[in-house]
């Protein structure tokens, strides 16, 4: 397990505070948060890059925070790869081992295993300048997983990374996690990028965890305004709360629980809300009708706004349901959520 217990660090102009983080043994963990949140800095905290005045950080119940980076256990991929542009694809991987053993008969075996699993063989005499942002990562990774770390840091790996090649590398990371055995830690920004890879995460924002634990958990049941926006639940209004009804600028919700204060917030996911020409004849016991103020196109799905006294609902539908209902500006709507869609906090 890596323990992380009340760690500080202090720089100009920002300053993580007090971290506390446990993290499991063998599990992709997912350090998410908006930029200039604190991300990276912990992560170099971490890997002994960044001095800490307090605190400690234990990996396998060995305090390694007045260890170099070096004697730590921990390879670190950035998102510029960081290769060495003179060296080749070969010296650049075999790079770490100077200070782990050398180019020992276990080192080649875990060479031709990682150059296998990677498919970067054909890579192996050209330099970094002559390889694509994909390949690059291949190789870092390649390079940070030769000395046989305890952790492997990612810092945002897939940014400089082509939406097309985005997808396989995703699924070639967690393939790598799985059968390394390795704790990886990752950066990112990305929410779905978490969704897809981590068992675990934890989100921060200036500085302080906000919330952490099992991913889905963390997706369906936010602990605060700011979780549960950037989660993307995207409905949130503060709310009184009565019995098992929510107050909302007049407008009562029910959520099939009684909440333990007074006030507080709710939210909806957008894909929770279902969209009707007609008043919906069901269970579901939050329906009201609306006016479409706008349709956005969102890729995949489209995003719908409708305007139900003085709330704005969003809504998220697919491009057969949009047709299907024929959804256009202006047009009246009914909206219509389940008591158990609904979040209170």
């Amino acid at each position: 397990m890596i323990k992380i217990q009340h760690l500080p660090v202090d720089l100009p102009g920002f300053s993580l505070l007090d971290v506390n983080l446990a993290i499991r043994e063998n599990r992709f963990f997912v350090l998410l948060g908006p930029t200039g949140s604190g991300k990276t800095v912990l992560l170099e905290a971490i890997a002994g890059l960044k001095r800490v005045t307090s605190g400690r950080v234990l990996i396998h119940d060995r305090d390694v925070t007045a260890l170099p980076p070096e004697k730590r256990g921990i390879g670190i991929v950035y998102q510029d790869c960081s290769l060495f542009p003179h060296l080749t694809v070969t010296d650049n991987i075999n790079y770490g081992l100077r200070y782990h053993g050398g180019e020992t008969d276990d080192a080649r075996m875990r060479f031709d295993s990682l150059v296998g699993v990677l498919n970067i063989g054909h890579l192996l005499k050209r330099k970094p300048g002559s390889l694509s942002g994909g390949e690059l990562q291949r190789v870092a990774l390649a390079r940070a997983l030769i000395i046989e770390p305890a952790v492997l840091l990612l810092d945002e790996p897939f940014s400089a990374i082509d939406p097309a090649f985005r997808v396989e590398l995703q699924k070639l990371l967690k393939e790598l996690q799985r059968s390394s055995g390795v704790t990886f830690i990752m950066v990112t920004h990305s929410f779905s990028e978490a969704l897809s890879l981590a068992d675990s995460a934890a989100i921060i924002q200036n500085g302080r965890i906000q919330q952490e634990g099992d991913m889905m958990e963390i997706f369906k049941k936010p602990c605060s305004a700011f979780v549960a926006d950037f989660v993307g639940m995207k409905n949130i209004f503060p709310a009184r709360f009565t019995g098992t009804l929510a107050e909302v600028n007049g407008m009562c919700i029910h959520l099939g629980i009684q909440p333990c204060t007074e006030r507080g917030y709710i939210a909806i996911r957008p894909e929770d809300i279902v969209l009707s020409r007609s008043h919906l004849d069901s269970s579901i016991r939050n329906s009201v009708r609306g006016v479409v103020e706008t349709v956005t196109d969102r890729g995949f799905t489209f995003e719908v706004n409708v305007l139900s006294g003085d709330i704005v609902f969003r809504s998220l539908v697919t491009r057969g349901a949009l047709i299907d209902l024929g959804i256009r500006d202006g047009n009246e709507i009914f909206i219509s959520f389940k008591a158990t869609a609904v979040h209170n906090f």
